[in-house]
């Protein structure tokens, strides 16, 4: 296993977010937003700067962070075009618009060198149906048929703002589309967060198509509004059962990148008037995954 973060969970300065991951004897870098700017939308001057700074710390690619398929499934979808998740930094694109991204992103991808690129599965603004899942497969055909021919893997990682949010429905779609280039980016805490029990059930479901790892944790706190709710907190002080998760990856023989996406920041830290930055959630997190890896 070898560990990497996406660096704007440390920082928008992208030298000094592969500066931290370097510090932390990381070995890789996913690429989301870099000076503020999408990966999607990345300028060629802005990735030959962004390739340089990689080469100079000797930090490969782990995986293109894109944002492809965060957009609705269809144009009746209530509040159409409106986002039902974070976007990072992502220019808002519709359906017709996401195949050209999608080549893109390819382009960058040889680039960087990675194989992986990070994909969706359109926003849940309805319940999900046998019609709708049905509708997700059909709507990777062309972008399969694609990744094929780039040869580059197609990762779709389990996300509660999408249709797919559980590790069990990841694995329907990847064993409905049944290809090599085709895979899964397992994220146990977007499964926490859409009600499965990450480890070891969502993790069981998506052995067979895994091709990478975010890694977020998670506690549940009792709101005055709401009730008991989730909320982000350091690797390893959640409930996700990260000591079983990576006994298992060890067992399975994973050889790939494990990636933090933490979204966690603390209440207090370096910022401005006291307050907590990404790099203050990062760090401890970071220090964390480094000792589950090793």
């Amino acid at each position: 296993m070898k560990l990497a973060a996406i660096t704007d969970e440390i920082s928008q300065d992208f030298e000094h977010a592969l500066d931290v991951l370097v510090e932390y004897g990381a070995e890789g870098a996913e690429l989301r937003g870099l000076w503020g700017i999408n990966i999607a939308d990345l300028t060629d001057e802005q990735a030959e700067r962004a390739k340089k700074a990689l080469t100079e710390r000797g930090l490969s690619v782990a995986a293109l962070a894109t944002p492809f398929f965060k957009c609705d499934l269809e144009m009746t979808a209530p509040n159409v075009g409106e986002a039902a998740g974070r976007m990072h930094l992502a220019t808002p694109r519709g359906l017709p618009e996401q195949l050209d991204m999608l080549r893109r992103c390819i382009d960058l991808a040889h680039f960087f060198a990675t194989p992986i690129i990070r994909v969706f599965s359109f926003w849940r603004k309805a319940a999900m149906t046998a019609e709708i899942e049905s509708q997700i497969i059909s709507a990777f055909d062309e972008p399969v048929a694609l990744a094929s021919k780039e040869g580059v893997v197609l990762g779709l990682e389990n996300e509660h703002a999408c249709f797919i949010g559980t590790g069990a429905e990841a694995a329907r779609i990847a064993a409905a589309v049944n290809s090599p280039h085709f895979r899964i980016v397992w994220d146990p805490g977007n499964a926490f967060y859409a009600d499965e029990t990450p480890y070891p059930g969502g993790y069981n479901a998506v052995r067979p198509w895994l091709s990478h790892i975010h890694i977020k944790d998670a506690v549940v706190v009792e709101t005055a509004e709401h009730g008991p709710q989730p909320r982000w907190c350091v690797v390893g002080e959640g409930v996700i059962d990260y000591t079983g998760q990576f006994s298992a990856l060890k067992r399975d023989g994973y050889e790939g990148f494990v990636s933090l996406e933490t979204h966690y920041i603390p209440d207090s830290g370096s910022g401005p008037e006291g307050q907590g930055t990404p790099e203050d959630g990062s760090r401890p997190c970071l220090a964390a995954l480094r000792k589950f890896i090793r």
